[in-house]
């Protein structure tokens, strides 16, 4: 009987196996993760968790029951240490197992700051598995001072939770102004304002020099010879895909793991998808991180996996929860030159960006109308005149112009 094994326990990898069982497939499945706990969800890790107001196991993407009853074998707390794609195993906790196709959902790890500048002390964190947050949550004390570095939605959204439980929050941000790798201005604009409603010190176009304490983090130096006191830092700068195992196995790596459009990477019989892979979209190359993308994608690997032969076509969207504002995207902005801003009800507003007289992306906050129009546009490929997104009452007109 075929053995499929999908190394990588995470939303990509969990979607991925039960994929293959609800198209048929009655073989062996094999799912294999580093980390002790059942594949969960890794936003609320950042926000509700972090919080107190959602206990672990409403984090699992399944019940405990899911993997017995669908003849998945879950491996957890083990780590995959090599592939032989030609002799098609792999090596996990000293024992060799034999694989008819292999996928690799290694997903990504959290950058940290560097030793040299004070990143190994105790008392600075990073936000990216159950276990980070865990180790971090008795820090969230009122009245404490964190220092986050990193202004992109990682960062704003650990902010947001450690000022609404009463700490004391600063961001610094090397860049000009935050968010500046993902959003438009204007995006940014808006969310600087909200978190300065809700206290929190915001510093930009200033980089971090050092941190300073013997043992334990007790401040944060800037480039620019200021020194902000702290009790704890968290590192909110950016993901890395998780590679070795596929470039020691031969696979091809292209920002993450290179695959066609099918999910096969360059090795015959290993397939990835989610954060770790990048896949071929329009004239480029794309890898994206994403919860929407990890489900989409894996679920697409698990069909080719069985024969399919159906080319991978992402619809990316995201999503930010920060204080009462929900953030949602849809598209891509990249190679966008003009913002349009439209007000919607109450405190909604949402910003569409164009390229020309291509609509490419919206982000809309507290409007999930703005949101799901925006989406199907840009899916369909249709492009109203920005004039229509302001003026037009109601945006669902929209889709049958």
């Amino acid at each position: 009987m075929a053995h499929f094994v999908v190394v990588g326990a995470g939303q990509a990898g969990a979607a991925l196996v039960a994929k293959l069982r609800a198209l048929g497939f009655q073989g062996d499945i094999t799912l294999i993760g580093e980390e002790t706990a059942p594949p969960y969800q890794r936003p609320p890790l950042s926000k509700a968790y972090l919080l107190g107001e959602m206990e672990e196991e409403r984090l699992w993407l399944r019940s405990a029951d899911f993997y017995a009853d669908n003849r998945i074998t879950l491996r957890l707390g083990e780590a995959v240490t090599a592939i032989d794609a030609s002799a098609r195993t792999l090596t996990v906790g000293g024992e060799h197992l034999s694989y008819d196709e292999l996928a690799l959902t290694t997903g990504s790890v959290p950058r940290r700051l560097p030793a040299a500048i004070g990143g190994d002390l105790a008392g600075v964190y990073t936000v990216r598995t159950l276990a980070d947050v865990d180790a971090m949550r008795a820090e969230f004390q009122p009245g404490r001072r964190v220092v986050i570095v990193g202004g992109g939605y990682i960062g704003l959204e650990a902010a947001a939770v450690a000022a609404k439980l009463g700490l004391n929050v600063t961001v610094i941000e090397a860049a000009p102004r935050i968010l500046q790798r993902v959003a438009a201005p204007e995006t940014a604009d808006y969310f600087r304002a909200l978190h300065g409603t809700h206290g929190v010190t915001i510093r930009e176009g200033v980089g971090l020099a050092r941190l300073a304490g013997e043992t334990r983090v007790t401040a944060a130096h800037l480039a620019d010879g200021s020194e902000l006191p702290c009790d704890f830092v968290i590192a909110g700068v950016g993901i890395l895909p998780v590679t070795t195992l596929a470039e020691a196995a031969g696979c091809a790596i292209e920002n993450g793991i290179r695959t066609d459009a099918l999910g096969l990477t360059s090795q015959p019989h290993i397939w990835s998808a989610g954060d770790c892979a990048s896949f071929p979209h329009g004239t480029g190359r794309l890898r994206l991180e994403s919860v929407g993308n990890a489900i989409d994608q894996a679920e697409a690997v698990a069909a080719n996996m069985l024969g399919a032969g159906q080319p991978y076509v992402a619809k990316p969207w995201f999503w930010s929860d920060q204080y009462d504002c929900k953030l949602q995207i849809a598209g891509l902005n990249t190679g966008y030159d003009h913002i349009v801003t439209r007000k919607g009800e109450g405190a909604a507003v949402s910003f569409w960006y164009y390229a020309g007289d291509t609509l490419l992306a919206v982000d809309a906050m507290n409007d999930a109308r703005a949101y799901m129009v925006g989406k199907r546009l840009i899916e369909m490929g249709r492009s109203p005149a920005p004039e229509a997104v302001v003026d037009t009452p109601d945006l669902k007109v929209l889709l049958k112009a």
